[in-house]
């Protein structure tokens, strides 16, 4: 029961402060992390390739899933874990769904309202700047497995060749090619993925 409130709470707690949509929801994913030990950096990274390739919105997706896995892992049970898929977003949701309903009901004293103009513009910045901390972070994991590195102390086992060669190859190929639909990246990037990682 205490992990079903603990993970209510920090993803109430994401959804009251990620303010600048899924993506502003990485840092505090990356704090529960570290912070609960439910799932790894490494895992972290395969939620966001997850929830970037699957409908829906990133910040849900990211929510049920790491929803499942932690209460999968805690509790050694699939079942459980679905359980923990539903709660963890609907805890992200209800603080944006309550500050939706605030705003509509007193839309027009607050758009003119100049103190709130300027709270966001530095909410904006701040939002910004913890992405792209907890993004470099993504990064590091992404390319590097501390965990292998940890266990075996083999650099070259450590270092993640596939997803250094399909960012790079992806990389050059989307400024190449910007009219190219993003689901082609995503199964390009599944297609090297298998073909170099068998």
């Amino acid at each position: 029961m205490k992990t079903f409130l603990l993970l209510m709470l920090e993803f109430f707690k994401t959804g009251a402060f990620a303010i600048g949509g899924g993506l502003a929801t990485i840092p505090f994913l990356k704090e529960i992390s570290e912070n609960r030990g439910w799932f790894t950096l490494q895992e972290l990274t395969d939620f966001i390739a997850i929830s970037e390739s699957t409908p829906g919105p990133i910040g849900i997706n990211m929510a049920t899933y790491a929803g499942f896995k932690a209460i999968s892992g805690e509790f050694d049970s699939g079942l459980w874990g679905i359980l923990g898929a539903v709660i963890a977003p609907l805890s992200l949701v209800v603080p944006s769904v309550t500050a939706v309903l605030f705003v509509a009901k007193f839309y027009e004293k607050f758009k003119t309202n100049k103190y709130i103009s300027a709270s966001f513009a530095g909410v904006r910045a701040s939002t910004a700047g913890l992405i792209c901390g907890a993004m470099g972070s993504v990064f590091l994991a992404m390319i590097w497995n501390a965990e292998v590195w940890k266990a075996t102390g083999d650099f070259l086992k450590a270092v993640n060749g596939v997803e250094i060669i399909s960012f790079a190859l992806l990389t050059f190929c989307i400024f190449k090619f910007k009219k190219i639909h993003p689901v082609a990246f995503i199964g390009v990037g599944a297609v090297i993925g298998l073909v170099f990682g068998l």
